[in-house]
């Protein structure tokens, strides 16, 4: 008679550092049959993020009438092979129950499997600055989540089956009044004639000691802010026009918009665009006016606040007025044509999807669709407003903006349940509403661990061009810019019809490093699981196939990026 007892242990490490024991099927820790075990009575344990069967085998011979007295009879030698053999095992559970560590036993474990890397990122013999991301190798954890593969494709076939492109209803120019009376009040129907950029003279009733930006909001809630409106403090009553014993000033809205997405290149296209000094951007690179800040909010966190007034928005383009104000003032005909080609952007990249304040202040939805959106506003204003658009792979876009919003714990696994969790909760939505009215629903995108939402481009875009024309878009990729900065910019540059650069200034915008890369501690925990990646572009493909409808653009696809 021979009895076996077979102990195969395994710690899983993941997010919540938790100790589990027995089977793990996948991100949902569901109870399924371990391939190790069999359905056996055993214990597994993965140590260092690899799985290791810790095979003890303890066999006792029991012949006939022979009993555990029979151990007894045993060689010295053997006994003590045995005996042995039960501490190194004893110690090594015992180093992990006490310990509780994860990463490494106390006792050096003899096992070495490099294709199991305990960081996913990094193999043994790499620098973390010389890791390439698409050179790491499968984890055990992405073999593991393969197996929920079919249960998440069922909820993205649930999503891709309720997906439908509506055309929106749009608003009358009296509705978009009665909700912002004195937007409409600040903001004139029509602007000055030889300005590029939408600017009016409105009268300052203020005395020279006044301090025109004493209540502005973007510097009572930011100190960072200061400095900025110090110098503007200083130039304000330098650029005054007088008549008939009053105060008139410049006020001016952007000519030009970039209005998303984040994560997708804006910043550096801002950057370079920025050099060209017929560009004047706001003192602000990002004011997120029109989709926070005029409901008050400052952080989406903290709640809402006092709402920032027009006003204080149009307080960010006086820099670029007080150049306009010179030129319109000159009295040479150089000096003005000068001035007068200046054009002014601005560049919040929330302008083109974030909608979320809609719930709290528009209390007519239909079918829980926002009755007004950020672009029925700007249209009302700016008619004739140029917009630029930078989009990349929605699903890199989701990864790297991941790893720049998330705070802690950041690994492909927590990556990986994050999209689980979001498409799970994203499906629940279009159970029972549109498609527009989750992807702008406040409630869904603050729940959502990712913002799986943003990358949905086709949704936006359409909406964009219920009030704009498609002639007024500037859609580029983030691709092609990396690729070729040169060729974006003259694009840019092309499209906001501006004059021509220097070959030391066009060196210096297409030559300078890229802005707002991913930062080295990012890069080091390498790219999200290939079952991530294939679970978001089949969420994502519907979407792109008609972004490339839209734009007739096959590109668009990101079947290749």
């Amino acid at each position: 008679m021979r009895h076996c007892i077979n102990c195969c242990l395994q710690l899983s490490p993941d997010d919540t550092h938790e100790q589990r024991v027995g089977c793990r099927g996948g991100p949902h820790h569901s109870r399924h049959e371990c391939p190790v075990c069999k359905g056996e009575n055993k214990i597994v344990f993965r140590v260092d993020g690899k799985q290791m069967n810790l095979l003890a085998v303890l066999e006792v011979r029991a012949d006939g009438n022979e009993s555990w007295g029979g151990f007894f009879r045993f060689k010295k030698g053997k006994r003590c092979s045995l005996v042995f053999g039960l501490i190194i095992m004893t110690l090594v559970m015992a180093s992990y129950i006490l310990s509780g560590a994860h990463q490494e036993l106390l006792i050096s474990s003899p096992f070495h499997y490099g294709a199991f890397p305990s960081n996913p990122s990094l193999m043994d013999s790499e620098n973390p600055s010389d890791t390439k991301e698409q050179h790491h190798q499968p984890s055990v954890n992405n073999i593991s989540y393969m197996k929920d593969y079919p249960s998440i494709k069922l909820i993205i076939n649930s999503i891709t089956a309720r997906i439908e492109f509506t055309t929106r209803q749009l608003p009358a120019i009296e509705d978009l009044k009665k909700q912002e009376l004195h937007m409409f009040s600040v903001i004139p129907s029509k602007f000055l004639p030889n300005s590029k950029s939408p600017c009016w003279y409105e009268e300052f009733t203020g005395r020279n000691t006044t301090d025109p930006y004493l209540t502005n909001s973007y510097v009572l809630y930011s100190k960072r802010f200061r400095s900025t409106f110090d110098a503007l403090r200083k130039a304000f009553w330098g650029h005054l026009s007088h008549a008939h014993g009053k105060h008139f000033r410049l006020r001016c809205l952007p000519r030009f918009y970039i209005i998303g997405q984040p994560k997708c290149g804006t910043t550096d296209l801002y950057d370079r665009l920025r050099l060209h000094p017929e560009v004047k951007f706001s003192a602000i690179k990002e004011p997120h006016w029109w989709t926070r800040k005029r409901f008050g909010i400052v952080r989406l966190r903290d709640g809402l606040r006092d709402r920032y007034p027009v006003e204080d928005y149009l307080d960010l383009f006086d820099l670029a007025a007080h150049q306009i104000h010179q030129g319109l003032q000159a009295s040479s005909a150089k000096e003005q044509s000068k001035m007068n080609r200046i054009i002014i952007g601005e560049a919040s990249a929330s302008t083109m999807w974030d909608n979320n304040a809609w719930m709290f202040f528009y209390d007519n939805s239909t079918d829980g669709e926002p009755p007004f959106l950020t672009q029925d506003f700007i249209h009302a204003f700016q008619p004739d407003a140029k917009l630029i658009v930078m989009l990349r792979d929605p699903v890199e876009r989701l990864y790297s903006d991941y790893l720049y919003f998330a705070s802690s714990n950041k690994s492909a696994d927590d990556f990986h349940e994050k999209v689980t969790e979001a498409l799970q909760l994203f499906e629940n939505c279009m159970l029972d509403y549109s498609l527009r009215a989750c992807v702008y629903n406040n409630t869904l995108n603050n729940a959502m661990p990712v913002r799986l939402q943003v990358g949905l481009y086709a949704v936006y875009l359409l909406d964009w061009l219920t009030v704009f024309n498609k002639e007024q878009f500037l859609i580029l990729r983030l691709e092609d810019h990396a690729s070729n900065v040169k060729y974006t910019m003259h694009r840019v540059f092309q499209f906001l019809n501006l004059g021509p650069l220097s070959e030391k200034q066009e060196a210096l915008m297409t030559k300078s490093p890229a802005s707002n890369a991913r930062r080295p501690e990012d890069r080091n925990l390498g790219p999200m699981w290939p079952v991530t990646q294939r679970i978001l572009q089949d969420f994502y493909g519907p979407f792109n196939t008609r972004l490339v409808q839209v734009l007739a653009d096959e590109a668009f696809a990101w079947r290749k990026t």
